[in-house]
């Protein structure tokens, strides 16, 4: 990711539509997870500027993990002291040492080259009963600008994260895409920058108008109400799957 990305998310994520509205859909999908009152050991690998892993903290002691130095120190202002600088492929923890991981946005990246290998140690520091939570963007063919901001290596369609996940020794509990309502709109502004001329490049996360983000994050809580009634989504921006060991 392009360093003034992570300045932009840390000023953004705790106010911005998309951050909120995908953290609602969060919720909704471990509602399983925490049914039981449980309080769990969370890591959030590859956490950022640690506006999830604040979030994650409801349910339980959350550690976060990032590569980046600039995320972890920006991170370090919302949970001091619960932070490791280490990469998803080689997890610097003992195995069996989590109730839940979480993965938002992460394992797409150009640097996470071998994606077997990082659900391969996300499923040695899992306890037996352990819960997987990870997101990642939709459809290769909606490549655009924020891409190449994050450095997007690829964009995954639900049938290959349940590829992927099988693979690995997880079971599927709860496998849907996200940001369905908006997905006409947002694929529209894609395909337009392929055929618009090129504009300066700004953050996509930028923060607009206090009405605009309120309507915008309306979809999303939407989608959130029906997820966690146990509904499925046949496409959207996102995959988003709630897996098992």
């Amino acid at each position: 990711m392009e360093k003034n990305e992570y300045t932009t998310m840390a000023a953004v994520e705790l106010q911005h539509w998309w951050y909120g509205g995908m953290r609602a859909i969060n919720a909704a999908l471990l509602k399983r997870v925490v049914a039981d009152g449980r309080h769990l050991r969370i890591l959030d690998a590859g956490c950022g500027t640690g506006g999830d892993a604040l979030f994650l903290q409801r349910y339980g002691t959350v550690v976060g993990l990032d590569i980046a130095t600039e995320a972890l120190a920006l991170a370090q202002q919302r949970i001091p002291g619960y932070l490791v600088r280490g990469s998803v492929v080689q997890l610097p923890f003992a195995d069996q040492s989590f109730d839940l991981v979480t993965s938002f946005d992460v394992l797409y990246h150009r640097a996470v080259i071998n994606e077997q290998q990082a659900l391969a140690e996300v499923r040695r520091v899992l306890r037996h009963d352990g819960w997987l939570l990870i997101r990642l963007p939709a459809y290769e063919w909606l490549r655009s600008q924020h891409d190449r901001q994050v450095h997007t290596r690829h964009r995954y369609t639900a049938g290959e994260v349940r590829r992927l996940l099988e693979t690995n020794g997880f079971v599927i509990e709860h496998l849907t895409y996200a940001l369905t309502i908006l997905f006409p709109l947002s694929a529209t502004v894609r395909l337009l920058e392929r055929v618009l001329p090129a504009q300066k490049q700004e953050s996509a996360m930028a923060l607009p108008s206090r009405p605009v983000n309120a309507l915008l994050r309306l979809p999303m809580m939407a989608e959130a109400a029906y997820l966690a009634r146990g509904g499925h989504l046949p496409f959207g921006l996102s995959v988003v799957c709630l897996a098992r060991l």
